[in-house]
């Protein structure tokens, strides 16, 4: 097996904490599962969360593209009412 360290439980606020020695190579901010198995400590790295991507960026970068109407609900009447008007210039 591994190298084995040795870690002590202390108390956080409500909680009870254990330092995780760096050898390990644990990367910080990363979510974990702890669960006690037949009175062990057993825990579990959750996966990471898929990176988002910012589209806030993109709005106007292809002028003259028109967006495809939407035919899954009906608009609000003052939207209706300006889609025609700008139909009729």
């Amino acid at each position: 097996m591994g190298q084995e360290f040795t870690a002590k439980s202390f108390k956080s606020g409500n909680s009870v904490a254990i330092r995780i020695p760096a050898g390990l190579g644990v990367e910080p901010d990363r979510e974990w599962s702890a669960e006690w198995v037949d009175g062990d400590l057993h825990l579990k790295a959750k996966d990471k969360p898929k990176p988002k991507i910012d589209v806030s960026g993109f709005a106007g970068k292809a002028p003259g593209i028109r967006l495809a109407p939407r035919e899954d609900f009906e608009g609000r009447p003052s939207t209706i009412a300006a889609h025609e008007a700008a139909d009729l210039e």
